[in-house]
């Protein structure tokens, strides 16, 4: 099989050869369809199915960007740089979910074109919405081998830099239609902020060294604080309390874990990750040591 041949077949990389972290990443972008699929197989339609499945879509659609970003770090923590070859397959899945979010709402419509565009005109949070798809869609079209090439590296690379600005867009279009409980909206900004964070590092140091464990350490431990800071100002503001009395209420496990427990606890693992790949090459690095001594000082026979 050609390249050019096997870049039509998700599965296999370049080289036309079955690639095993792409069915990896190919199942992970099918496994939301299937399971809405199976909810309404078990326990039916529901009153409004379209409804349920516009939210499905676009919180999917949310977390798949989030994950192609995420991409850069896990490759650069984990020193695993063969994860780069699902990061723009990702990408696309995540504008899939998005425009499959914006025609299911056109559905809920019955595909009255008219009253959906005026509806995208005149409701902010569906206008923010819409840019961040109409962004989406660019970097799709823009994701292929040939595009890489026809643009040029640079201009590509700045181009698809935009997906932080596309991010953030959708990030405040979820807060924007959640109308109560903002935790998984604010877990995901904190999320966010720790992946922004990390490029804002890496680019203060001028480097393209990963950056050292106490560096991991000290920005997850930044962001969780803005994220509780934060929320409990937001929480102060809205019902008229103090944000003291809001941080007091950190610590009450019963009710509900709040979204600064969540990104310290996801920034964590990263540090730990960092913390057992760096103990396994240094241990890889004095066992081949070790074994180049021995052969050295072996005796003659």
């Amino acid at each position: 099989m050609t390249p050019a041949a096997s870049s039509w077949v998700l599965w296999r990389d370049g080289r036309g050869r079955v690639s095993p972290l792409r069915i990896i990443a190919l199942a992970g972008l099918l496994w939301p369809a299937v399971l809405a699929l199976g909810v309404m197989w078990i326990y039916g339609l529901g009153a409004r199915p379209l409804n349920d499945l516009i939210h499905r879509t676009g919180f999917w659609a949310l977390v798949f960007l989030l994950v192609s970003l995420a991409i850069t770090p896990l490759s650069r923590v984990a020193r695993f740089g063969q994860v780069l070859d699902v990061r723009r397959m990702i990408g696309v899945g995540a504008f899939s979910y998005a425009a499959m979010h914006v025609l299911l709402y056109i559905a809920d419509l019955r595909f009255n074109l008219m009253e959906a565009a005026s509806e995208i005109v005149l409701r902010l949070y569906l206008t923010v919405g819409f840019v961040a798809l109409l962004g989406l869609a660019v970097l799709a079209i823009t994701s292929t081998d040939g595009m890489v090439r026809r643009l040029g590296g640079r201009t590509w690379t700045r181009l698809h830099q935009l997906s932080y600005l596309i991010a953030l867009l959708a990030i405040i279009h979820f807060f924007q239609q959640t109308k109560l409980d903002v935790t998984i909206p604010t877990f995901v900004a904190g999320l966010f902020a720790w992946l922004m964070g990390y490029r804002l590092f890496q680019w203060y140091r001028g480097s393209r060294k990963e950056l050292p464990t106490a560096a991991l350490l000290v920005l997850t431990v930044v962001v969780s604080v803005l994220v509780f800071a934060v929320e409990a100002g937001a929480i102060a503001i809205a019902f008229g309390v103090s944000p003291w009395m809001v941080l007091q209420t950190a610590t009450d496990f019963e009710y509900t874990i709040r979204p600064g427990w969540n990104v310290l606890a996801a920034g964590l693992a990263v540090v730990a990750l960092d913390l057992v790949r760096l103990l396994w090459l240094r241990a890889t690095k004095t066992s081949g040591s070790n074994k180049r001594y021995v052969q050295d000082n072996a005796p003659l026979r």
